[in-house]
């Protein structure tokens, strides 16, 4: 799904308050549509919508098909692109195709499914939502379809029926070092949809006039951790340069199979890395998922220049690209 929304949580919300509700879900799209598959619209009965499905585009026509399948109690299966006038006038008109499936939380979308749904999510659980289009088969799948999940891609099965909605926990990043490239990193990734953390047990370093509005554990790095919890979700970037602070945090970064971990420093001071973490016990697959020096080769020389390097690498090991 797009970053992470609270579609299917808001859904939860509306029917259990009464309101007849319907969760609206881009299932497919081609050229240039506006938003990824999986990103989800909630209507209301009521008209009260959240979410977009398109960036705007076409949302008009969702909700008036959605209410009418709220009133009919039925799955809908919309089509919208350049051969349509009505998606044509509203914008796209670039080629753009997108295909939105309408499901009434209820009558369609039963409601304990979707209960069960919100509470994986808050759990940090990932989950696949999966829906046959043709026969209406819906299911939660726990410990299936990994790779989805892993790359964070919903889509169709190769049989065309199957759609797969993958509902994985928010992006987390763990930044040990308070330092100048940390100051670059955090509102990027910010507006990357991370949730950041910053820990560094150095008052000096670890101040809310350098992260204002941060999360800021001035904890050891290892104790830091822990009291965040890591997962399959998250990014751990360590800037400090100083073993006694970024090998606690990363030791625990290896045991819990987070997908990315950078740490700054030479070629020569991450061979020195890797010769400790031998040391400590971890093996030669475990250790190469640390990249270091920390970024892409984009010639970075300033904070600023190294965080979008850093970013950027973040960003092709949780697509797949590197």
């Amino acid at each position: 799904m797009d970053r992470f929304d609270n579609s299917p949580e808001t859904a939860l919300n509306w029917h259990n308050e009464g309101k007849p509700t319907a969760l609206a879900t881009v299932v497919e799209t081609w050229g240039s549509a506006p938003r990824r598959v999986g990103a989800q619209l909630v209507i209301a009965g009521d008209g009260r919508i959240e979410g977009s499905v398109s960036g705007g585009c076409v949302e008009g026509a969702v909700i008036v098909e959605a209410l009418e399948a709220i009133d009919e109690g039925e799955a809908r299966l919309l089509e919208f692109g350049v051969s349509d006038e009505d998606a044509f006038a509203v914008g796209l008109a670039c080629g753009g195709t997108i295909r939105v499936l309408v499901e009434p939380v209820g009558s369609v979308l039963p409601e304990p499914m979707l209960r069960d749904l919100v509470e994986a999510r808050a759990r940090r659980e990932p989950v696949a939502y999966e829906v046959n289009i043709e026969t209406g088969h819906r299911a939660l799948r726990r410990n299936a379809y990994r790779d989805r999940l892993r790359m964070d891609r919903s889509g169709f099965e190769e049989d065309g029926q199957t759609f797969v909605a993958v509902h994985n926990p928010p992006l987390r990043l763990m930044v040990v070092g308070a330092v100048h490239i940390a100051q670059a990193l955090v509102p990027m990734a910010r507006i990357a949809g991370y949730d950041p953390a910053i820990i560094d047990p150095r008052d000096a370093f670890a101040s809310n006039a350098r992260f204002p509005g941060e999360t800021i554990l001035t904890d050891w790095p290892d104790e830091a951790v822990a009291k965040l919890g890591m997962d399959s979700r998250t990014a751990v970037v360590l800037l400090t340069h100083d073993p006694k602070l970024d090998d606690p945090a990363l030791e625990s970064a290896l045991k819990a199979g987070v997908f990315y971990i950078g740490a700054l420093g030479s070629t020569r001071t991450h061979a020195k890395r890797v010769a400790r973490m031998k040391d400590a016990g971890f093996s030669d697959e475990q250790i190469s998922q640390i990249h270091g020096p920390i970024g892409l080769d984009i010639g970075a020389a300033d904070p600023s220049e190294i965080a979008v390097a850093i970013l950027a690498q973040m960003t092709a090991v949780l697509r797949g690209k590197a």
